[in-house]
């Protein structure tokens, strides 16, 4: 019984200090994978028509931005302030107008910004927006 005792208690778990909690801010420590779980942080989401717009004659439709003009903005407007990094993929969206009997079709880039959740950042994010209905 004794022997039985001191092999339990060599498998005891001693409980560790606990280690000074560090300041946040909004520098990704950890998982770099997983930069949405740390604080500090927001995830942008615009959308930008760039497809030939479908839908009802009769209502004015947006033109086409081709593949050539989407990656000039890219470069001049997006990466300059977010040159860390950021993600874009294809999409489409569509919207039925009041008593319209069939939706209005345009194809549409996703651009996907992770970033700190500063004033500085909501800034150059309004400054993309504005720079693209400007070009459009």
């Amino acid at each position: 019984m004794a022997a039985t005792l001191l092999v339990a208690g060599g498998c005891a778990t001693h409980p560790q200090p606990a280690a000074a909690e560090a300041p946040l801010s909004a520098v990704l420590q950890g998982d770099a994978a997983r930069p949405a779980a740390a604080s500090g942080w927001v995830r942008s989401e615009l959308y930008f028509g760039v497809g030939e717009e479908s839908g009802p004659a009769g209502r004015a439709q947006a033109e086409r931005i081709g593949e050539a003009q989407w990656r000039g903005f890219l470069d001049r407007e997006v990466t300059p302030r977010f040159p860390d990094g950021l993600t874009v993929f294809d999409a489409y969206g569509q919207w039925l107008f009041r008593g319209a009997k069939e939706p209005n079709r345009l194809g549409t880039k996703v651009l996907v910004i992770l970033h700190e959740d500063t004033p500085q950042r909501s800034a150059d994010i309004e400054a993309i927006r504005l720079a693209w209905k400007q070009a459009t």
